[in-house]
């Protein structure tokens, strides 16, 4: 059907992100017939990252991989009402336009409801100024309802339906 990146910005090995990523985003995507890339960010050299070299070469198979990708999935905790400082250091290094034409599922996790917030005011205007064909409507779940709502992969399945929707509709020019 198409290939998606997924994106992987929480600085923790042990996240409520990655964990919903894996869990319950990238086997609903490769069931709806997609290719899935996996990109963990906390994996990417920290010093380019930082000095915002895009000549890394590790930062040049990333910025590659997205490059190929039909569809993208940005998944990061919200720490302090925002997205995570590792996924604004990583969006900083790509070019202006890495987004053009794709599309992108936001899908964040943090302690409080009010984080949600987060998608729509901090993170959905940089994906936009990135040149994001559509940014599918987001994804934010407590760490509460990660651990405990048996709901939750329903939740984030839906979500993984609404980027394959989208991608689908941009390879039959919709």
């Amino acid at each position: 059907m198409g290939t998606i990146l997924v994106v992987c910005a929480s600085p923790s090995a042990r996240s409520t992100t990655r964990a919903a990523l894996r869990r319950a985003v990238v086997p609903r995507l490769a069931h709806l017939g997609h290719d899935t890339t996996w990109l963990s960010v906390r994996d990417l050299p920290a010093a380019p990252l930082m000095a915002a070299d895009p000549t890394a070469p590790a930062l040049q198979r990333a910025a590659a991989a997205l490059a190929a990708a039909d569809g993208v999935v940005l998944g990061t905790p919200v720490y302090k009402a925002s997205f995570s400082g590792l996924l604004k250091v990583f969006l900083d290094v790509l070019p202006r336009d890495a987004l053009g034409g794709k599309a992108v599922l936001p899908l964040a996790t943090g302690d409080s409801p009010l984080h949600g917030l987060a998608l729509d005011f901090a993170l959905l205007p940089v994906l936009n100024s990135m040149g994001a064909r559509h940014v599918v409507p987001g994804c934010f779940l407590t760490t509460r309802e990660l651990r405990a709502d048996a709901a939750t992969p329903i939740t984030l399945e839906r979500a993984a339906d609404r980027l394959h929707a989208a991608v689908r509709a941009a390879r039959v020019g919709v």
